[in-house]
C-alpha cells in the first residue's frame, strides 16, 4: 500500500519545471504553507525525499495530505502571487509581516501648505504622501519634532491657508521654532521649498536637504529677505548636528538596507538596519515562533512583502545569509519593477560590509535571547497559573471578556487573546448585544458566549481556534452563567471570573463556588492584573467607539436630503466627520449616492453663515 509521503512525491514528479506557486494543506483541507519556485517540480518534490532537512520543516512536512499549485509565467509573477496567498491564508508555517494597520507612518498632506502628521493609516488621498513604515510611535514622533524644530514646520492644529491671521502667533514663532505660516509673511512657494527639504530628510537624504537649504540661504540673502535666509541657516545647522549625533557605519554616500537572520528550533528574528548617508537611521526587529519557517528559501518573499509596505527601495540590499542566485534575480528584478531602477542584492564575504552584516546578525541573536528568556518567564508563569486552577493542560491561549454599556444603550462585549503570556490583538474581537432589553450584565456575557462558542467547529482563522482557559471579567455570577451554557453546548472549557476588590482593582479568580487567592503569586498576579486591564480597556473603546459612531452619523442626518445610508458612505470615503467638514463641494459630490444638491447642502451646513 502507497504511503503518505510516496503518494505525495509521485504527484510532485509530476509538476513541470516552470515558475509557480504551491499551496501545503493538512488533512481538514486547510492551508499551512505557501512557497513559490522558479522550478515547482523541483522544490516541491524536495519536500517528499529523505534529504536533510530542519526541525521546522519536517513538523510541517508531517501534517500535509495534499498540496494544490499554480503555474506562473514569470518568477516575479509568482512571487507576487505567492505573497498575496500568504495574506489570504495566514498559514501557520509562514513567517509573514504585521498588518500595515499596525505600523506607524509619517504622512506629508496634500494642499498649498502641505502638514506633516503622524498615522497607522495607509489611505488613497491624492497628492499625499507616506514614509515608513517605522520601529515604533517614538521614532515617529522625534522625527517629526525634529522636521518641526529645524525646518520650522507649525506644529499647531491651525489649518492653512484658511486660519492665516486669525489669531495671534504661537510661543513657538517666538522662539524661532516655527516659520510662523499664520502670520501671512510665509508664501506658499517659500513654504513649498521648506515641504521639499522635509522630504528629502524623510527619504534619509539630509546632504540633499542642506544642499537645498544652502541655495535657498544664498538666493534669500541676495534678495536681502535676511529674516529668512536666517532660517536656512539655521535650519543646516540643526541638520548639521542631528548627523554628529547619529551612528556612522559606513561610507557617507551609502544607501542600503541590511537584513539578517537568526534561527533555532525556538525562534527566529529577523532584524533590518536603514543606513542611510552612512549613519543607522532606524532599525526593526521581526520575532517568529518556534512553528514558523524562517530559512534562506522564504527570505525573499519576506524582503518582497517588506518593501510593499515602504514608499523607498534603496539601491543596495546587504543579506548576511545566502540565498539561491535564482531567487536572488528574481527578488532584484521584483524591488526594481518597484523602484523604478536597478536594486543590487549582495551577501559580501569580506570587508567593512561584512563586518556591518555580522553586527546586524548580532542584534538579531541577541535580541532572540531575550525573546527565549521572556518566553521561559511566561512559560513559568502559565504552569503556575494551570496549577492554582487545576488546569489538565497549559493555557496559551487564554480569551477574556467583559460587558460594557451606556445605561441600556451601545452594550458591547470586549473579547482579548492572550497566547503564550502575550496579548494577539489580531484576535481581539466585540459582540454588539443585540437580543438583551434594558442592563442586564449576565444575560448580555450569555450573548456574547454564545456566538463565540458556536464558530469553534468553522474553519474560520484564529476564532475557530478553542481557548484553554477563558476569564470573565466578573464574580461567580458570570462564571454560573456561562458554565450553564456550555453544558447547554455541549462544552467543557474551564471558566474562571476575574474579581474586583472594593478600589476596582484585581483581588482574586473564582469558580462559581469559591475565591482562589492569587495575590500572593506575583508572577501570575500581574498577569491576570495586566488581561483584566486590558479587556476592561478594549471593551470601554469599542462601546465608546459605537456611541461616537451612532453620534456623527446622527449629526449628519440632520442635514437635508442625508439619510442613514448617504451618511455612513460619507464618513467612510472621508475617514470621520473631520474629513467630510474640510472638503470641498466637488469631492463630496464625487462620493457614491451624493449628488450636486446633497454636497451643496452639506457644504453650506458647515460653511454657511448659521451654525
Amino acid at each position: 500500500m502507497e504511503t503518505r509521503i510516496e503518494r505525495l512525491l509521485s504527484k510532485a514528479n509530476t509538476l513541470p519545471l516552470t515558475p509557480g506557486v504551491y499551496i501545503m494543506k493538512d488533512k481538514a483541507g486547510k492551508v499551512i504553507y505557501v512557497g513559490k519556485s522558479r522550478k515547482l517540480k523541483n522544490r516541491v518534490s524536495q519536500y517528499f525525499q529523505n534529504s536533510e532537512k530542519n526541525l521546522k520543516t519536517m513538523k510541517m512536512v508531517s501534517l500535509v495530505h495534499d498540496f494544490d499549485y499554480y503555474l506562473c509565467d514569470t518568477e516575479i509573477e509568482a512571487l507576487t502571487l505567492e505573497n498575496r496567498m500568504i495574506k489570504q491564508y495566514s498559514p501557520k508555517y509562514n513567517i509573514r509581516l504585521k498588518d500595515s494597520k499596525s505600523y506607524p507612518y509619517i504622512k506629508v498632506t496634500a494642499g498649498e501648505y502641505p502638514q506633516i502628521v503622524y498615522t497607522r493609516k495607509r489611505t488613497a488621498d491624492k497628492g499625499a504622501r507616506y514614509f515608513g513604515p517605522y520601529s515604533g510611535t517614538g521614532t515617529v514622533f522625534s522625527v517629526i519634532n525634529l522636521l518641526q524644530k529645524s525646518l520650522g514646520i507649525p506644529s499647531c492644529k491651525r489649518s492653512f491657508p484658511k486660519d492665516i491671521g486669525k489669531e495671534r502667533p504661537c510661543i513657538y514663532y517666538q522662539m524661532g521654532q516655527c516659520l510662523g505660516v499664520c502670520t501671512g509673511k510665509v508664501s506658499s512657494e517659500e513654504y513649498g521649498e521648506t515641504i521639499k527639504c522635509a522630504v528629502s530628510i524623510l527619504r534619509g537624504n539630509t546632504s540633499e536637504a542642506k544642499k537645498e537649504l544652502t541655495e535657498q540661504m544664498l538666493r534669500y540673502a541676495e534678495e536681502e529677505k535676511f529674516e529668512v535666509a536666517a532660517r536656512c541657516r539655521d535650519a543646516i545647522a540643526a541638520l548639521e548636528s542631528l548627523s554628529q549625533k547619529q551612528k556612522v557605519v559606513a561610507a557617507p554616500d551609502a544607501d542600503k538596507d541590511v537584513f539578517a537572520l537568526y534561527s533555532d528550533d525556538n525562534c527566529s528574528v529577523i532584524s533590518v538596519f536603514n543606513i542611510r548617508e552612512g549613519a543607522v537611521t532606524d532599525k526593526m526587529e521581526f520575532y517568529f515562533g518556534a512553528d514558523q519557517i524562517a530559512d534562506e528559501t522564504t527570505m525573499p518573499s519576506f524582503i518582497g512583502d517588506y518593501y510593499l509596505k515602504r514608499e523607498y527601495v534603496p539601491h543596495e540590499i546587504l543579506l548576511d545569509f545566502n540565498i539561491d542566485e535564482e531567487d536572488s534575480e528574481i527578488l532584484s528584478g521584483y524591488l526594481a519593477e518597484m523602484a523604478g531602477r536597478r536594486v543590487e542584492i549582495r551577501t559580501p564575504e569580506r570587508g567593512d560590509m561584512r563586518t556591518l552584516c555580522r553586527m546586524v546578525y548580532a542584534n538579531a541573536k541577541d535580541k532572540a535571547k531575550l525573546y527565549k528568556l521572556n518566553a521561559e518567564k511566561d512559560e513559568s508563569t502559565l504552569i503556575l497559573l494551570a496549577s492554582m486552577l487545576g488546569l489538565e493542560v497549559l493555557p496559551e491561549r487564554i480569551e477574556a471578556y467583559d460587558i460594557s454599556n451606556l445605561g441600556s444603550e451601545h452594550k458591547t462585549c470586549g473579547m482579548v487573546v492572550c497566547r503564550e503570556g502575550k496579548f494577539r490583538r489580531s484576535d481581539y474581537r466585540s459582540f454588539t448585544i443585540k437580543t438583551v432589553e434594558g442592563v442586564d450584565d449576565y444575560a448580555s456575557m450569555r450573548e456574547a458566549l454564545r456566538r463565540r462558542l458556536s464558530h469553534l467547529s468553522d474553519d474560520s482563522g484564529s476564532f475557530s481556534e478553542r481557548p484553554d482557559l477563558i476569564l470573565l471579567d466578573g464574580g461567580k455570577g458570570h462564571v454560573s452563567t456561562v458554565r450553564s451554557l456550555m453544558r447547554e453546548m455541549g462544552i467543557d472549557i474551564p471558566t474562571f471570573g476575574m474579581v474586583k476588590d472594593d478600589f476596582h482593582k484585581t483581588r482574586a479568580l473564582c469558580d462559581e463556588e469559591s475565591e482562589i487567592s492569587i495575590a500572593r503569586e506575583q508572577s501570575v498576579f500581574s498577569l491576570i492584573y495586566r488581561i483584566q486591564e486590558e479587556v476592561h480597556r478594549y471593551s470601554v473603546s469599542r462601546m465608546d467607539g459605537a456611541k461616537r459612531k451612532t453620534l456623527t452619523t446622527s449629526s449628519l442626518e440632520k442635514i437635508n436630503g442625508i439619510g442613514k445610508a448617504k451618511a455612513k458612505a460619507l464618513l467612510t470615503y472621508f475617514g470621520g466627520l473631520a474629513g467630510v467638514r474640510n472638503a470641498s463641494r466637488e469631492e463630496l459630490s464625487s462620493v457614491g449616492g451624493i449628488g450636486q444638491r446633497d454636497a451643496d447642502n452639506i457644504y453650506e451646513y458647515f460653511h454657511g453663515n448659521n451654525d
